[in-house]
């Protein structure tokens, strides 16, 4: 059931959800929290079907903030507010309430959604695209206990990554890090099976991929060791490799669907390891609402040397290849690095724990 509201209020919004429930015959008890999605026209749809399919993990109220680009100067002076309301198969596992900001109410957002809030309920923002620098300072983001952008989305994730660390607030989070789960399950376990120290790692992957850096950063901050960066043609994540005193642990995976696990010792394993939809990474995010602390560690962890990574646009650049590795080593005051790659500061601290550390 759909109801559409045409230059409305939040009080008439919830009303209309009033009138849906109690059409369709659903009460709204059930429902775990509320999930307010900040994005433009062009990814609504998108960000919404993600949302739909997650709710039937999570049953949550969506409240979709789109803000409209008036095009002249008296409309931008005059506030309005659209809204869809909709319940039951269209809503996905609970409600949804689309609404979009015209003039100035697009500066006061926060009280537009207020009102529609669950009582009692966490509230969750997400940023598909176009995220704030400082997450937990914008009026929409200090509504939420937890906050959730998509490095993967800006226009360079290098940076965006830098830009997270410097104003991380506990409860922010990014879709990038999720990502990884897989491969930081998978990686730990293999380190169980290994009675041997880890001395450095490489990972490869796309250039100016967030999961990646987030991979290496975590690499680096739990074991204490140089990571390497690498750039592939991907798709995304291609391959970790950890080298231990009883040979090399390799994680790869070249065509971003199945991977194969080599050990020292042991046959060569293939591991289902399959890029995931955004819904499942927004699911996997509902599912804590605490800080991530070891998200926090990691994103951190050398922030100096993802600010000195290279422009994009020298990577686009068909003469001028990008740098192949970053090493997060630092070199030696004799050598020069080796052509294709950048060197950075050393790594800040020890993880303590050695190879185990990496599964925590």
């Amino acid at each position: 059931m759909k109801i559409d509201l045409t230059d409305t209020t939040s009080s008439k919004i919830n009303n209309a959800l009033v009138q849906g429930r109690r059409a369709i015959g659903t009460p709204a008890i059930g429902m775990v929290l509320t999930l307010v999605i900040v994005t433009d026209e062009e990814h609504a749809y998108d960000a919404l079907k993600a949302a739909n399919e997650a709710s039937r993990e999570h049953p949550s109220r969506k409240l979709v903030v789109i803000k409209r680009v008036s095009r002249s100067p008296r409309d931008r002076a005059k506030a309005r507010l659209d809204a869809e309301v909709r319940v039951g198969t269209s809503a996905g596992t609970g409600e949804t309430v689309v609404l979009r900001l015209y003039g100035e109410v697009i500066d006061h957002a926060q009280s537009v959604v207020l009102p529609l809030l669950l009582p009692d309920a966490p509230v969750v923002v997400w940023w598909p695209v176009g995220s704030p620098v400082d997450p937990d300072k914008d009026p929409l983001g200090a509504l939420g206990q937890r906050r959730v952008t998509d490095a993967y989305a800006a226009e360079d994730p290098v940076k965006e990554i830098a830009a997270r660390a410097a104003h991380y607030t506990p409860g922010d989070t990014d879709l990038a890090w999720a990502r990884i789960t897989p491969w930081r399950s998978m990686l730990a376990a293999a380190l169980d099976q290994q009675h041997a120290d880890v001395v450095s790692a490489e990972v490869e992957g796309e250039g100016y991929n967030p999961s990646a850096e987030l991979l290496a950063l975590w690499l680096a901050d739990r074991l204490g060791v140089p990571v390497r960066r690498t750039v592939s043609d991907g798709p995304g994540l291609t391959a970790v490799r950890l080298e231990t005193k009883n040979g090399p642990v390799v994680l790869g995976r070249p065509d971003g669907s199945l991977a194969t696990l080599s050990m020292p010792g042991q046959p060569d394993r293939a591991v289902a390891l399959q890029r995931r939809e955004t819904a499942e990474l927004l699911a996997e995010e509902l599912r804590r609402l605490d800080p991530d602390d070891i998200y926090e560690s990691a994103l951190k962890y050398g922030v100096d040397r993802l600010k000195d990574a290279p422009a994009p646009a020298a990577a686009a650049a068909p003469a001028a290849k990008a740098p192949a590795a970053e090493s997060a080593e630092a070199p030696a005051a004799a050598e020069a690095p080796e052509a294709g790659e950048k060197p950075a500061p050393a790594p800040a601290k020890k993880a303590a724990g050695g190879k185990k550390a990496a599964g925590k």
